[in-house]
């Protein structure tokens, strides 16, 4: 699994994720959540949860990270691997906005999901099978 040679080298995006974490504003749930990105380019971008009063308007580490990578020139088809740390002892994945907010821009992606003792790796279209897509309005 981390040996394939197709696999990404992670320690970037693990990096990148736990120090975004560390930036995370989660003063209502106190669960804080890191996630990095790696772009076909190679650019890697992270992103923390950053929750809000208002509930709703609460903004996930993932879209977080997605974010700083479109405004960076990220294209659909442009993501090669993600990664989701948490300090609790269940790993965490993306939750379902997030995944259809990543499947814009890679359905095949990699997924590491990681705290500080374990990590799973996934694939997005298998965690989010039969995904509502753009090809959709064709």
């Amino acid at each position: 699994m981390f040996d394939d040679p197709q696999s990404p080298d992670w320690a970037p995006l693990l990096e990148a994720a736990w120090k975004a974490r560390s930036h995370a504003h989660a003063p209502y749930s106190r669960f804080q959540v890191g996630a990095a990105l790696l772009t076909s380019a190679g650019a890697v971008f992270g992103g923390c949860n950053v929750e809000n009063a208002a509930y709703p308007v609460c903004l996930c580490a993932e879209r977080g990270a997605l974010s700083a990578a479109v405004a960076a020139g990220l294209q659909p088809g442009g993501l090669m691997a993600a990664v989701v740390v948490t300090d609790v002892a269940e790993l965490t994945p993306p939750c379902g906005a997030c995944r259809q907010a990543l499947v814009e821009f890679a359905n095949a992606l990699p997924v590491l999901l990681a705290n500080r003792h374990t990590r799973q790796l996934h694939r997005l279209e298998n965690l989010l099978p039969h995904s509502f897509t753009g090809g959709h309005f064709r």
